[in-house]
């Protein structure tokens, strides 16, 4: 809960600010509305997204399943790109926060005061050591970290709230302020929900809840398949962590806004960015106020744990399944480099500034909350739960709304997600066709049909001999034809025995797979039937496969494709077919380097 938390917890850093920003007197109601949200709407929401994907898939693996093919994996690309934009920003604002927290305490402000992109690289630069460190260790410092600033923070606001006792006129000045333009209780609740967008910052530790997962430790009997307990302690850290942080932000939006004059919470004041630290000083002195601003940075600083901790978990996930990353993004290390090297870039970008950041972190959060209401919404339609599903239908129109308010009020927000989205997209292109040659089978499978076909072969002369076949009608006349022509092509004689081997494409869009082999016999002619995502992948594989079973390397029999080259590279990267025998030759080569032992290719016609 801390290592998600850090990020959650650390909003109360500046979102008691931006509230009062946004929303000057109106913020504790707006606070108080963006609270129901949470409770009723978010938690429920992610409390099922935790039984749907008990293995850190997050809600992504859920609109995966809904749709199928190229669409599937566009859509979770797209995704992936708010998950970027999100996290990565998590990272920089986060940084950027606590380097503001450095810069404005009394101590500190002299030596600082400017090197506000500096301080900033360098707390990107430690954070990225913690996770080269090890991720224990990262969990570790997570720990000491939200229970000292949670336990601080609480005494700050304990503290206010006893100062209010001493300004009896506090909250009578408070509500007149906020009933001298809405006069009826329903208007300042109506004047308040369009500020909620603005304060959603926080609830992206529902997301990076679901994505750790795999870290919540389950009961003795849990399987792969069923983690019950996973499932079960995973709702209790959303649900503890939900609690926790509703107290909290109501506590302190309502003792700022009571407590602090709000010119403070302009740019340039004491307050932006720092309403509780503000406090800790001014209620405590500057000895106390420091060692808060102490806990303060360093929960913001490691805010960027849990969105770290995030997508090293869903990037190897989803990228190099798809082929749209080099095998190398499964590896943490390497991957921390490159996500640390993002993240040095927004900074520098944005100039490590946590107002021009905030729109395009909001952008990324709500992006997230929109899909996982949509997807636990279509997901209990599917299965006929109409009650429940009316329910979500709700928490899916509140998040559209949400997420449509902050992209009109903040439009800079989606234009960054698009930068993001548009990268991932390009590397994932240039990843996959980078990739297409390699052996992405993982193993071959026969059936006993299949089995006792290859054994009754290799019984007879070798090498064995293959016909690599496009299925039309499959009857009798196909295969006769088929033979006849190969074997004019390719001078074959009638006593050297063949088998057909054909691929049905399964869905061109996967990657790794695994070949399942069938078999059959039409009219005296013998069928192997494999099926997977790309026709060249399979027929290497299984030449492979066939190869480690018999005395010598097989030999397999092609005709030359009659379309232009530019279409076959075209059906290929998409359809998984194309101009099929240099392709498998291609694959053969980079699969086994020594010439002796790979198997033959031959083309006529």
């Amino acid at each position: 809960m801390c290592l998600t938390g850090v990020d959650y917890f650390s909003t109360l850093g500046y979102q008691p600010g931006i509230a009062a920003l946004a929303a000057g007197a109106l913020s504790p109601v707006a606070t108080l509305v963006l609270v129901l949200i949470t409770v009723f709407a978010a938690l429920p929401m992610y409390r099922r997204v935790a039984e749907e994907s008990p293995h850190g898939d997050g809600s992504l693996s859920m609109l995966e399943r809904l749709l199928s093919y190229w669409p599937s994996k566009v859509l979770v690309l797209c995704l992936i790109g708010f998950v970027a934009t999100g996290f990565i920003i998590t990272i920089t604002l986060s940084a950027a926060d606590a380097t503001a927290h450095l810069i404005e305490n009394p101590y500190l402000h002299e030596a600082l005061e400017g090197r506000n992109v500096v301080v900033t690289l360098a707390l990107l630069v430690a954070l990225a050591g913690v996770f080269l460190k090890g991720s224990k260790e990262a969990i570790g410092v997570a720990v000491v970290l939200v229970v000292a600033y949670l336990g601080l923070s609480l005494v700050v606001i304990g503290r206010a709230a006893v100062e209010l006792g001493d300004h009896p006129t506090a909250f009578s000045d408070w509500t007149s302020a906020m009933t001298l333009e809405h006069s009826a209780p329903f208007g300042i609740i109506g004047a308040a929900l369009p500020v909620c967008p603005a304060l959603a910052l926080g609830l992206s530790g529902f997301e990076t809840g679901v994505v750790v997962m795999p870290l919540v430790k389950g009961d003795a009997g849990d399987t792969e398949a069923h983690p019950v307990g996973r499932i079960r302690n995973a709702k209790k850290l959303l649900t503890t962590a939900a609690l926790i942080m509703s107290v909290m932000l109501l506590g302190s939006s309502l003792v700022t806004t009571l407590l602090i004059p709000h010119e403070q919470f302009e740019p340039g004041g004491e307050a932006n960015g720092r309403a509780l630290a503000y406090l800790a000083h001014e209620l405590f002195g500057d000895a106390f106020g420091t060692v808060y601003d102490a806990a303060t940075i360093g929960i913001l600083w490691f805010a960027g744990a849990s969105a770290m901790a995030g997508l090293l978990n869903i990037v190897p996930r989803y990228l190099p399944r798809y082929g749209m990353a080099p095998d190398w993004a499964r590896s943490t290390r390497p991957l921390v480099l490159v996500l640390s090297f993002i993240a040095a870039v927004v900074t520098l970008a944005f100039g490590a500034s946590v107002d021009q950041q905030a729109g395009a972190y909001a952008t990324g959060v709500l992006a997230l909350m929109t899909s996982a209401a949509i997807a636990v919404f279509l997901a209990e339609l599917r299965r006929g739960h109409r009650g429940t599903a009316a329910f979500f239908a709700v928490v899916s129109a509140v998040f559209v709304y949400t997420f449509a308010v902050t992209i009109v009020d903040r439009p800079e927000g989606l234009l960054i997600a698009g930068v993001f989205i548009a990268l991932i997209v390009v590397i994932s292109v240039w990843s996959r066709i980078a990739r297409s040659t390699e052996l992405r089978v993982l193993q071959v499978v026969y059936d006993d049909g299949a089995r006792a076909m290859l054994d009754d072969a290799a019984l007879g002369p070798q090498p064995m001999r293959f016909i690599a076949n496009k299925r039309q009608a499959g009857d009798r006349d196909e295969y006769r034809e088929k033979s006849l022509e190969i074997r004019m092509f390719n001078h074959l004689n009638a006593r050297q025995g063949a088998i057909f081997l054909e691929v049905e494409i399964s869905d061109a869009s996967d990657f790794e797979t695994t070949v399942h082999v069938t078999s059959e016999v039409v009219g005296g002619h013998r069928v192997l039937r494999a099926t997977g995502p790309s026709v060249p992948n399979v027929l290497a594989a299984v030449l492979l496969d066939v190869r480690d079973r018999m005395s010598k390397p097989p030999h397999a029999y092609f005709e030359w494709s009659q379309k232009a080259p530019g279409q076959n590279v075209l059906r290929f990267l998409i359809a998984g077919e194309g101009d099929v025998p240099p392709l498998v030759h291609e694959i053969l080569r980079r699969a086994e380097p020594e010439e002796s032992r790979r198997p033959h290719i031959h083309v006529g016609g």
